[in-house]
């Protein structure tokens, strides 16, 4: 695991609204993740989690406090710098958002085209990637002929392609069974460790939290708590969240 944290947040708040409206939303969050580590946040809705990882994906910008991305600081960043960063960073969401008229190839190529423009080298690396989440016999598939659990892996696939440094992913495995929830997850698992890259992600779903090497759980805000899992004996760990 890379001892120098891809992702260094310290004393980071936020608000929504303004003047009379304006609300606290996130109160003096430190965290740290170093390459190689998968952290699972999780907390209530509305505590602040989505928040947090939008703030760290770039998609809003740093009010008060300091977020360090790959040692770059975010707060009072440019909007290139922003750009910059972003390029670094692989988006998994719930809702997987592929383009319905573009096949799983297409949609992970054009993923690759957004730092490349070797149209050959891309089409390639589209196609290893698929493979490696186990669709190469459905590459040229469009999206409407893919089960619920396909997609995610297409969506998977697109965010690792291009080989980011963090991987921040939402809910994930909100609309997918038990056994495509597990197999995606270990397929980020796998997949973002050979690359060596952070690996953060929200979720509810109390049966993927073994993959983790740390928890942080967000209530009200505040970052309450952040449990390391050894790799024996957090079975009772696990237990305290599940509840």
């Amino acid at each position: 695991m890379n001892s120098l944290p891809l992702i260094s947040v310290n004393q980071l708040s936020h608000y929504f609204g303004e003047g009379s409206l304006r609300k606290q939303v996130l109160f003096d969050i430190n965290l740290e993740v170093r390459g190689g580590e998968i952290i699972i946040m999780t907390g209530p809705s509305g505590s602040g989690k989505t928040t947090l990882l939008t703030l760290i994906g770039g998609l809003r910008s740093v009010q008060e406090g300091s977020l360090l991305l790959m040692g770059q600081e975010m707060a009072g960043a440019k909007p290139a710098q922003q750009i910059a960063a972003r390029r670094h960073i692989g988006y998994i969401f719930q809702g997987h958002n592929l383009l319905k008229f573009l096949t799983a190839r297409q949609n992970v190529q054009m993923s690759v085209e957004l730092h490349s423009t070797n149209g050959k080298q891309s089409h390639r690396q589209a196609e290893e990637v698929l493979r490696a989440v186990g669709l190469g016999e459905r590459i040229n598939y469009y999206p409407d002929k893919l089960s619920g659990g396909q997609k995610q892996r297409v969506a998977i696939a697109r965010a690792l392609v291009s080989r980011p440094k963090i991987v921040l992913a939402d809910e994930p495995t909100a609309a997918l069974d038990s056994k495509s929830g597990r197999e995606v997850v270990n397929l980020m698992q796998q997949l973002a460790r050979e690359q060596e890259c952070a690996i953060l992600m929200v979720t509810h779903d109390h049966r993927i939290l073994d993959i983790a090497d740390r928890i942080v759980h967000m209530e009200d805000g505040h970052l309450s708590s952040d449990t390391q899992l050894a790799q024996t004996g957090s079975a009772p760990l696990l237990a305290q969240f599940s509840r």
